[in-house]
């Protein structure tokens, strides 16, 4: 269980953040504890991103509460895939994101924090194949 903080005890069992967009609660807003535990992102990382993301801008109470939308969990959940699945930086997801929103790329999907390739695909097998195309390619234009 998370406390309202979103810090993990020691001793206590990490929750895996919600892996399927539809199995979000049917509300208008989530305060940003409810948010780190659907996401798995901490408040101060969430904050951080805010100021970092335009695309992620809750809306706020009178006494500065945040408030955030079903559709700024999404961003939340595809600036998390970015940076920590897809191992983007902060500068290449704004940029991606920003590509994005000029319809210049395809949506970045919401990828489960729990997804993994199949065995014998993993980081090194990939860019081993993706090398092996390019030394193709330059061979082909080079000859």
């Amino acid at each position: 269980m998370i406390d309202s903080s979103c810090n993990n005890l020691k001793d206590v069992p990490e929750e895996k953040p919600t892996e399927n967009l539809s199995q979000l609660p049917e509300k208008r807003y989530f305060k940003i504890g409810e948010v780190c535990e659907i996401t798995g992102v901490k408040q101060h990382v969430l904050r951080y991103w805010e100021a970092e993301f335009k695309v992620l801008a809750p809306a706020r109470t009178r006494s500065k509460q945040r408030l955030y939308r079903r559709e700024d969990v999404e961003n939340v959940l595809r600036i998390k895939n970015l940076l920590k699945e897809r191992g983007f930086t902060i500068q290449g997801a704004k940029k991606f994101l920003s590509k994005e929103e000029d319809g210049q790329l395809p949506a970045a999907p919401a990828v489960p924090a729990d997804f993994q390739l199949p065995a014998g695909h993993g980081p090194d097998a990939i860019v081993a194949g993706i090398k092996a195309e390019l030394l193709t390619l330059k061979k082909m234009l080079e000859g």
